[in-house]
């Protein structure tokens, strides 16, 4: 099913490719790079956000064949289109040395065993919880916002190997997330561009 893009958009699109040259990234990088930017108006992004081509293709080709998407916040669900999700947080509770959100991804893991994509967009507990698991995700996208745990999460994510997508600095956020989970979303599979 292709996808309507509005003129609102293309022209977003078309000024911000005027201001940043993007044509050097492979495909996919290029995809998660320019929609992150789109989202939260920061070319910084393009310096600041760590991907893998490679994870990129194989987070693809399952999210296409119908992976489950695990998110940490409603806020990221809302921002994904196209597609349903799983957020456990309003089954979670905290407890001593564990976070709601932390216990959410527990949840969660639960419920879908390994093999799945991971959004977190708000909580560095959420990843720092992801870290702890054997969920063999196809993919991370860690971008958890803050001054506290945020960036330091981050390096851990990048730290583990797990196939990720990650930013260097304390920036992030559920929108940040969403939109590199809609990058792949919206990138056409081979059968689309035959």
């Amino acid at each position: 099913m292709n996808r309507v893009v509005h003129p609102i958009e293309e022209e977003s699109f078309r000024r911000l490719r005027a201001r940043l040259d993007t044509s050097h990234f492979p495909p996919l990088t290029r995809a998660v790079v320019e929609r992150v930017i789109h989202s939260a108006a920061d070319l910084e992004y393009a310096s600041d956000l760590v991907t893998d081509e490679g994870d990129l293709a194989k987070a693809h080709a399952a999210l296409h064949a119908g992976a489950p998407v695990v998110v940490d916040v409603e806020m990221v669900a809302a921002g994904i289109t196209r597609r349903e999700t799983v957020c456990r947080l309003k089954d979670a509770e905290s407890g001593p040395g564990l976070t709601r959100s932390a216990h959410a991804i527990r949840l969660a893991y639960e419920q879908v065993g390994p093999g799945a994509l991971w959004v977190i967009g708000n909580a560095p507990t959420a990843l720092e919880e992801l870290l702890t698991l054997d969920a063999s995700p196809v993919l991370v996208i860690g971008l958890p916002v803050g001054f506290v745990g945020a960036a330091e999460s981050k390096a851990a994510l990048r730290e583990s190997g797990l196939p990720a997508v990650s930013n260097v600095s304390e920036k992030g956020g559920s929108a940040v997330a969403a939109a590199a989970l809609n990058a792949l979303l919206y990138h056409p599979t081979s059968e689309e561009t035959l």
